[in-house]
């Protein structure tokens, strides 16, 4: 099943405007990358939202990790793609630097 995201997308699934993000938009755009959202993984999401409005910048992993007082590789257990950039994906923010 492949599901479609109601708000415009890069090529590679990020938002083009952040302001078109939702949690609605969020589980959407999991869906697509065959993830089922979970209520951990969202508030994930709504934390990096959060420090990238008080920052301004994507949190590194390390930073973000020990923030949610998980450990890096509990993060790629989760998100097996590279957990920064699913949840800036998923979160509506950009591709965080050093993501390829």
């Amino acid at each position: 099943m492949t599901a479609t995201v109601s708000v415009p997308l890069d090529n590679e699934g990020f938002l083009l405007n952040r302001d078109d993000w939702s949690e609605e938009i969020a589980v959407e755009l999991a869906r697509t990358d065959d993830f089922e959202m979970t209520e951990q993984v969202m508030s994930f999401i709504r934390e990096a939202r959060a420090m990238f409005e008080e920052d301004g910048v994507v949190p590194p992993i390390r930073i973000f990790a020990k923030k949610q007082k998980v450990s890096t590789k509990d993060l790629y257990d989760i998100f097996k793609k590279g957990p920064m950039k699913l949840i800036c994906k998923w979160g509506g923010l950009p591709k965080p630097t050093g993501c390829v």
